[in-house]
């Protein structure tokens, strides 16, 4: 099955990362980036949709259809902001564009990038977590025809890509030995677009994955 994929979040590092691995892939036939800002990335396989406002998707909503995938990966961090806000641009907006594109797409698989750590229970004393964990759970009721939670923990950066969080250039050194004593945390940004897009093509026998299934989802 060829892919055809909606990508958000393509100016950041976790969205340029699965964007490259996308335009790299033979199995991805079309990819559509969906972002605030342009991402400076050409291929022919890449159309690119700039828009700013992810709570009104209403004048772009008949350019999200015919696709089978949708790769989210926008976010924003928790650091200094309060739980309304921050669940607003974090579920409110993901919840609105999932439920954009469903019934657009009938056969579209949603994966969702969230995080180690992530709360599912609602209970937990870490607010982005609950935020997330209740992101995850309405996604997974929203009635997708299959739909996947990514949870990555620290991610090795792709060599060559602009959107590198600044503070990883001073821990990239130690991924050898972090992958080797804490596998359970430790991936590559490239395991992660290549576990989402084999997920698409092959599916995964449950619906929240965490690093190590990110990492064995990742081989083809």
């Amino acid at each position: 099955m060829k892919i055809k994929a909606i990508v958000t979040g393509a100016t950041g590092m976790v969205g340029e990362g699965v964007l490259h691995e996308c335009l790299n892939h033979p199995e991805v036939e079309q990819v559509l980036s969906v972002s605030r800002r342009p991402s400076g990335v050409t291929h022919p396989k890449l159309r690119e949709i700039v828009y700013a406002d992810f709570q009104d998707l209403t004048p772009i909503q008949d350019q999200l259809t015919g696709y089978n995938a949708c790769f989210f990966c926008l976010g924003v961090s928790s650091v200094g902001m309060k739980q309304p806000e921050y669940r607003r641009l974090t579920y409110d907006l993901t919840l609105h564009f999932a439920e954009t594109l469903l019934p657009r797409n009938p056969d579209l698989t949603f994966c969702y990038v969230s995080g180690a750590g992530t709360d599912t229970t609602g209970h937990g004393r870490s607010m982005w977590a609950r935020v997330k964990g209740q992101t995850e759970n309405k996604l997974l009721d929203l009635g997708f025809r299959q739909a996947y939670m990514f949870r990555p923990g620290f991610m090795k950066a792709t060599p060559g890509l602009k959107n590198v969080l600044p503070y990883y250039k001073y821990f990239d050194w130690l991924y050898p030995a972090l992958r080797r004593f804490l596998p359970q945390y430790v991936s590559t940004l490239q395991e992660l677009g290549l576990a989402m897009i084999n997920v698409v093509r092959k599916g995964y026998s449950k619906p929240v994955l965490e690093v190590p299934d990110i990492v064995a989802l990742a081989k083809d």
